[in-house]
């Protein structure tokens, strides 16, 4: 058994990659919110990209084997929903990675303020540079990519393909 310090258990969450990104940890992406010591238990939370997300329970037991594997016992992963999670929340390291792995980072997320969230019908082409040549030219091929938070693109310049993530 461990002696749990909330340092090194957050040392080793924050090595957990994410499943469908694992190029990325869930620190990166921003979902690890706390890793905490209550006594002998190690209580780690995350948030969803969003409400649907296939990969939490996946999420979730990685984190909890990960922890468990380094010695850590009593483990609790909770899932939080407030505040929710917004692409804002992926750390530097984690936009640099996804760029070097030819998919492009989101850009800023929405703002919006209380209250009703305004329906949008149509989809609004957002500018979404190039991550292999940076060219500004490109095209949206599909709004879907392999997981629901990315979407489809083309190069004009190079012609390549790419994901991008979206921003919410």
């Amino acid at each position: 058994m461990v002696t749990a310090t909330a340092a090194d258990a957050r040392a080793v969450a924050e090595t957990v990659t994410d499943p469908e990104l694992p190029m990325l940890t869930l620190h990166d992406l921003g979902v690890l919110r706390d890793v905490r010591v209550e006594g002998e238990r190690v209580i780690a939370e995350l948030t969803p990209t969003y409400s649907g997300c296939p990969a939490m329970a996946e999420m979730r037991a990685d984190l909890a084997a990960r922890l468990q594997a380094a010695g850590y016992r009593d483990v609790d992963v909770r899932t939080v929903l407030s505040p929710p999670w917004t692409t804002d929340d992926i750390t530097a390291r984690g936009r640099q990675v996804l760029a070097e792995h030819g998919i492009a980072p989101p850009g800023p997320a929405p703002r919006r303020g209380s209250g009703p969230v305004p329906l949008v019908l149509g989809i609004r082409p957002v500018a979404v540079p190039c991550p292999l040549c940076g060219s500004a030219d490109t095209e949206l091929v599909s709004q879907f990519g392999a997981t629901s938070c990315k979407s489809l693109h083309r190069c004009v310049a190079c012609r390549e393909p790419f994901e991008h993530v979206k921003a919410h």
